[in-house]
């Protein structure tokens, strides 16, 4: 069968390169186009579009590409309907996605599956009227979405386990490198225990929050300090950022890194529950323009207590986030500080990682979600 996927950032090339690999082993068959990344490329078919066109985020940068961004969806909505797929599969990303389940809907009888819910459960819940009308079938990642979905909004969707999970526990069962080996193959200066900078996927988040990491950790001289390079982002960028620092960056290896980290300074996102089952103590930061009002609206319309996955599955505040009008340099460092080894925070911390890692369970994510589509797709 023919399926088409579109993922949007770094995280979804991962999620949907799995998926792909998945769909392969129960159907002998299966040809794949894409809007993705080049792990998805690794499994075979043909890429349309690559993400890094494709990942603004923010309101002023979305408005400044608007002319690019409008220019991909209507590639993507032709170049689909041209190939006419067995399915189509969204992962992620829900501004660009829910358009093109939008369109498909209306226009052709192509299936739509959707692979990692949109957090609709966090803001923009009026969503879930699109997405019954758009979308045939839903996979799940967090447990907590079933009853979100089920239970509030009579709308069945199908829980498959976390795949950020899977790829850890398989990552760390094959990982063998000791300290000294990493620091060598990846031409770090010394041994001394690393904190990771995972300053985010998208230039937008390494330009808000890698400067104050960098100076929240410059007087740290017992540590260094090594910033995990986003697959997308060019090195070029980073030395923005950098300059004056003593700073490492190593590239498209972010479990290695944090295979080797004592402690972790995470941008909000999918980094912050690998970060966890790496069981790397962290402290979660994301600056946002206009903080104070961001901070005020964000207690006022957010629908959630969290922004973190760790603290959303564990329905607790397992790590500190620093967002908005609680993002700083000050309070990044103190925080940090409290989980550097024999702090109180860092045990309380792993603690907390232990119950998100028990609420996931052991579900293989993609094989459940690729044997789920095929039965939809025969009609089993």
């Amino acid at each position: 069968m023919k399926y088409y996927l579109i993922a949007g950032e770094a995280s979804g090339d991962l999620h949907a390169s799995r998926l792909m690999r998945a769909l392969k082993e129960k159907d002998a068959d299966a040809e794949f186009r894409f809007f993705g990344g080049d792990l998805m490329a690794k499994e075979g078919g043909t890429m349309v579009r690559h993400y890094r066109y494709l990942a603004y985020m923010g309101f002023i940068p979305v408005l400044l590409h608007l002319r690019t961004i409008l220019k991909n969806m209507k590639q993507c909505k032709a170049d689909i309907e041209k190939w006419n797929p067995d399915a189509c599969i969204l992962v992620d990303y829900p501004g660009f996605n829910l358009s093109i389940a939008k369109h498909l809907k209306a226009k052709t009888r192509i299936p739509v599956f959707y692979y990692i819910s949109p957090k609709i459960w966090a803001w923009k819940e009026y969503r879930i009227k699109n997405i019954k009308r758009d979308v045939d079938a839903m996979f799940s990642i967090l447990p907590f979405e079933v009853d979100f979905f089920e239970k509030k909004h009579n709308y069945p969707i199908n829980y498959v386990g976390n795949p950020t999970a899977d790829e850890v526990r398989e990552f760390r069962s094959n990982y063998s490198e000791n300290m000294t080996e990493f620091v060598h193959r990846r031409g770090l200066k010394n041994e001394k225990p690393i904190i990771a900078l995972l300053s985010g996927s998208r230039r937008q988040e390494i330009k808000d929050n890698l400067s104050a990491m960098l100076q929240a950790t410059k007087d740290l001289t017992d540590y260094q300090m090594v910033i995990a390079g986003a697959p997308s982002v060019e090195r070029e960028y980073y030395n923005e950022f950098i300059s004056g620092y003593d700073v490492s960056i190593v590239d498209n290896a972010t479990y290695e890194l944090l295979s080797h980290s004592t402690a972790a300074l995470v941008t909000s996102g999918t980094a912050t529950l690998e970060t966890a089952l790496f069981r790397v103590p962290q402290v979660v930061c994301y600056e946002t323009p206009l903080p104070r009002i961001i901070g005020f609206l964000r207690r006022k319309l957010l629908k959630v207590r969290f922004i973190s996955l760790v603290n959303l599955i564990a329905d607790n505040e397992v790590v500190p986030e620093l967002v908005a009008d609680t993002f700083s340099v000050e309070n990044i460092r103190r925080h940090l500080l409290d989980i550097l080894p024999n702090q109180k925070g860092r045990e309380e911390q792993l603690c907390g990682y232990d119950e998100v890692k028990r609420r996931l369970g052991n579900n293989k994510a993609p094989d459940n979600a690729a044997s789920i589509i095929i039965r939809l797709l025969r009609k089993e």
